[in-house]
């Protein structure tokens, strides 16, 4: 199996390609409040602003919790600076990639298997007790 960094960049550039990213903590937590069984995976990026960052570190507690009461694979990142160079296309979304959201795709169309490989990731992550597992992205 391909590394879970691999497989994340994979699933972001189709979800994106197919316009089914959320970037941003407010804009994430209105899709999960508005329609939870959209959500398909989320991913929490960590860097030196959350340290000192007490709102942000309630936001991602929050989320964290949702996700785990509906059953959304959740992994943290530690490189906010390489997910938004990932994810973003808009000044405003390379400041607030703290927070991705991948959606279901449309009924009918096929599954993403890089999305796959990272549920399976997730699943056994959490098998071996580790909740949120933390994934390195891979360079350029």
């Amino acid at each position: 199996m391909q590394s879970p960094g691999k497989s994340l960049k994979e699933a972001l550039l189709c979800a994106q390609s197919e316009d089914r990213l959320t970037v941003g903590v407010y804009e994430s937590a209105k899709i999960m409040t508005d329609d939870p069984d959209s959500v398909s995976f989320c991913v929490l990026a960590m860097d030196e602003e959350f340290e000192c960052d007490i709102a942000l570190q309630i936001h991602f507690t929050l989320i964290q919790s949702f996700c785990f009461d509906n059953d959304i694979s959740i992994v943290r990142v530690s490189d906010m600076q390489r997910l938004a160079e990932i994810v973003g296309d808009k000044a405003e979304q390379l400041e607030d990639a703290h927070c991705v959201l991948i959606t279901n795709p449309a009924e009918g169309s096929w599954e993403d298997p890089a999305l796959e490989k990272l549920h399976l990731f997730c699943e056994e992550s959490r098998r071996l007790n580790d909740w949120v597992p933390e994934i390195s992205l891979p360079e350029r």
